[in-house]
């Protein structure tokens, strides 16, 4: 993205930004992911894990506005935020950005899209830019420590793991064999210590100056594929097919963004802002929100959303709870609606402050994983959990089965297990990155 610029401007005056620049461990249950080869590499969700996603407008600015600003900006189209959270080469201020900023934003129902801005190519950027090394085993090392830095970022944000969080890497020249391998071995390091430590993987960059040389790599054994591509181009289109080099199955299931316009200012409720204008249909960051219980007397927190599953914990009444999702489950009272909680437990949302007491409540996202499709050829979505059941359709390979739960059907390869994915339809785990090769994967609930 363009090098950073903020203005705001309030009536009468001018803000000008200086250039410059929970997870209790009790609660955290990791489930390593087991050894998966490159280009679909497994990722090891903890307990409390659920990604989110937007569609819609978006836009992106140097330096976190403030609260002020988004309560102004509720009158924009925009519903997203891109935000620069880590990185040697961040180089301007983030007074905001706070875990209560980035509490209050999502208050509001805005969703955040994090960016690391760390080390860039050799072989472009701005020349005082620290840079990716053209020796692999070298920018290996870098590419982890730098997804390393952003989880510890994000966490201290209150960013939850199923966060997905975005590696910005400016133009470079695309003739230069071995700053191409640097750059491509660092990103492949990125994602795969994203899915080590349990997010989400997306890149960043331009459509002609680097996105071109990430697709050609798609199916590689070489590198590890990330789950998401941000692609820059600004010819003022904000359409997310027809990329030219990058073939609309590659990124294809809610794995896209495009940044269409460069730095302008908008106003919107008297305020003014310098941005770029994004479009999204992709992962962002997932933030737990606070809610009360509601019940008169302890409430039972689960390991499943079902009265069925054991009781792990309870809750107090009137205690506070962080909610990271909702998931459908048994019915309680009026609602078969449960909150899936940071620490990986579920409680009925029946006895929880949300605004819905029958459904879902805005802006908690849906509880799902997502994982990469492992068929090159792509896999078959189906009605119900077996091979006889009806085709719906199908998922292209290296897209994101976005999974609810799993459930055993049909034997396919040595697993009987399939994925429900959030459009109803079911698809066999043999061809899914999924931590479990033969047996049901934590922290996924059963169907």
């Amino acid at each position: 993205m363009p090098y950073p610029r903020l203005v705001l401007r309030t009536p009468g005056r001018l803000r000008a930004a200086a250039s410059a620049l929970i997870l209790g461990a009790a609660a955290v249950l990791v489930q390593a992911p087991a050894a998966s080869a490159e280009p679909a590499t497994a990722v090891g969700y903890p307990a409390g894990a659920s990604a989110t996603r937007y569609s819609g407008l978006a836009f992106d600015t140097c330096t976190a506005p403030p609260l002020s600003t988004i309560q102004a900006w509720n009158a924009s189209p925009y519903r997203a935020l891109g935000v620069y959270l880590s990185g040697v080469n961040r180089t301007c201020a983030q007074p905001q950005l706070t875990a209560a900023w980035v509490a209050s934003v999502a208050q509001l129902k805005w969703r955040l899209l994090p960016i690391h801005k760390g080390l860039q190519p050799p072989c472009g950027a701005r020349p005082t830019d620290a840079k990716i090394s053209t020796t692999p085993a070298t920018a290996r090392t870098q590419g982890t420590a730098a997804a390393a830095e952003a989880v510890a970022a994000a966490k201290a944000l209150g960013m939850q793991p199923g966060s997905a969080l975005y590696n910005d890497i400016e133009n470079y020249t695309q003739t230069d064999t071995a700053c191409r391998t640097g750059v491509l071995t660092y990103l492949s390091a990125w994602t795969k210590e994203l899915h080590r430590l349990g997010y989400v993987s997306g890149v960043y960059m331009n459509l002609n100056l680097g996105a071109k040389q990430l697709s050609d790599v798609y199916t590689s054994a070489s590198y590890a594929r990330p789950d998401a591509l941000w692609i820059a181009r600004y010819d003022g289109v904000d359409t997310l097919k027809g990329w030219t080099g990058i073939a609309d199955a590659k990124w294809a299931v809610h794995q896209r963004a495009k940044q269409y316009r460069g730095s302008h200012d908008e106003t919107y409720g008297g305020v003014t802002v310098n941005i770029d204008n994004d479009r999204l249909d992709a992962p962002v960051a997932t933030v737990a929100l606070p809610y009360a219980v509601t019940s008169s007397t302890a409430l039972k927190a689960r390991s499943g959303p079902s009265t069925t599953y054991p009781v792990v914990t309870t809750h107090a009444p009137g205690s506070t709870l962080r909610v990271v999702c909702q998931a459908p489950g048994l019915k309680v009272g009026t609602t078969s609606v449960w909150d899936k909680l940071t620490d990986g437990t579920y409680v009925s949302d029946h006895y929880v402050s949300t605004p819905s007491a029958t459904g879902y409540s805005s802006p908690l996202p849906r509880c799902t994983l997502p994982y990469q499709v492992t068929a090159p050829g792509g896999l078959t979505e189906r009605s119900g959990p077996g091979t006889s059941y009806a085709a719906k359709g199908t998922s292209p390979g290296g897209a994101l089965a976005w999974v609810v739960c799993q459930k055993s059907g049909s034997k396919v390869g040595p697993t009987k297990i399939w994925n429900r994915l959030d459009n109803g339809r079911y698809v066999s785990d043999h061809y899914v990155a999924t931590p479990g090769t033969t047996s049901y994967s934590k922290p996924i609930p059963r169907c």
